[in-house]
């Protein structure tokens, strides 16, 4: 059993430290009080190659491993999770899943672009929409219909909670088209973003990953062509379900990046900072504390890497995933008050950081699988 890094795995970790500290930084708490969209950040990932890590370099991508995915996003998360989020779902859930599930046609016209993160020079880059407003963490119950009508489908009904919602380019929108066959019913399709019909709502004035532009997608009369459903009629629940999977690595590795931001943050203020004539560090009260954060957060990364080599490998990753996403969502929750507990009085300020991370940290546990929704995940597999 290896825990190394590979040369080039430690290369992309310094690069994504790197546009970290370097890029996304300066201004980060500006871009999080005004709900600024962080474009320029995004397009520097592009040239990276980090907006289609896993993506073969057939389709555009970088063709790396889902563990230097994972490094990369534990990085840029210590700095600026909006970005993180942002890169996450264009790499695990619509990337990933064009690639394992599309038709060579919808690789060349979508994906190719998509991992690149770029068209014409300009942002080009995806979404995933399955929420809807009666619709979380039960994503059977899609209100969203898409009306069969031979070469095309009308598709009609309302999205929510949609990152990079009006960013993107390109939509994966799951609708159901026979409500009679339940999950077995519904159909993954791809919609462009200009196409008539679709129509963007207000930005979420959010808690957390402020930067991340997240809205509502309303769908009127959408006419979408037959040759942009992606795998048979009735796949689209399996296939929303499989590309979650592969999510829930990418929030779990985002949560590990705020835990390990909120750990780093409070250690080099703890040796600054005095109290009773001495570095608060030196105080067994601090130091246990950050003994905890370091230990938890160490066992989120283990988590974390685990469920990305049993990716990597071809092993069911169904509850490693899980595993490492409920862990390290916590993890990212707990560390992030405690840091701001450590910094006290300046940890309510914004100036020092950590308050952000603590907002941020919460929806870790929220969106793509709750963490209940993670317990259920492992109990039923275990059930099995």
């Amino acid at each position: 059993m290896n825990f190394e890094l590979t040369e080039e795995q430690l290369m992309i970790q310094q690069a994504a430290r790197n546009f970290a500290n370097s890029e996304c930084l300066p201004g980060v708490i500006e871009r999080d009080e005004k709900m600024i969209f962080p474009k320029e950040q995004i397009l520097q990932l592009a040239d990276l190659g980090f907006m289609g890590m896993m993506v073969s370099t057939k389709y555009g991508g970088s063709g790396m491993d889902t563990v230097s995915y994972v490094i990369a996003m534990e990085e840029i998360s210590k700095v600026d999770a909006s970005v993180a989020v942002c890169m996450s779902v264009n790499n695990s859930l619509v990337c990933w899943g064009l690639e394992a599930f599309g038709t060579e046609q919808q690789k060349q016209q979508y994906l190719t672009p998509l991992a690149q993160g770029k068209k014409n020079d300009d942002l080009y880059i995806g979404a995933f929409l399955l929420s809807e407003p009666e619709a979380g963490s039960d994503a059977t119950s899609q209100h969203t219909t898409a009306e069969d009508k031979g070469d095309h489908y009308l598709v009609n009904g309302t999205k929510n909670w949609i990152t990079n919602g009006s960013s993107a380019s390109v939509y994966l929108a799951m609708a159901q088209t026979d409500r009679s066959k339940g999950p077995r019913g519904i159909n993954a399709l791809i919609i462009e973003k200009n196409w008539p019909g679709v129509t963007v709502g207000a930005k979420e004035n959010k808690m957390g990953i402020r930067g991340s532009d997240t809205h509502s997608i309303q769908f009127t009369d959408v006419k979408v062509p037959k040759e942009n459903r992606i795998g048979k009629d009735g796949f689209g629940f399996k296939f929303a379900m499989q590309v979650l999977n592969g999510g829930r690595i990418g929030i779990a590795a985002q949560a590990l990046g705020i835990a390990a931001g909120a750990y780093e943050r409070s250690l080099e203020y703890s040796k600054q900072r005095r109290a009773f004539g001495k570095e608060i560090i030196s105080h067994q009260a601090i130091q246990f504390k950050l003994a905890d954060m370091l230990t938890r957060t160490e066992a989120a990364r283990l988590l974390v890497y685990k469920a990305a080599l049993d990716k990597d490998s071809g092993k069911d990753y169904t509850i490693s995933s899980a595993m490492a996403k409920v862990f390290a969502s916590e993890t990212a929750m707990w560390a992030a008050t405690e840091a701001v507990q450590i910094h006290g009085g300046y940890g309510y300020v914004k100036e020092y950081h950590v308050e952000r991370m603590m907002r941020d940290a919460k929806i870790t546990q929220i969106y793509e699988g709750t963490s209940e929704v993670q317990r259920i995940v492992i109990g039923r597999s275990l059930a099995k």
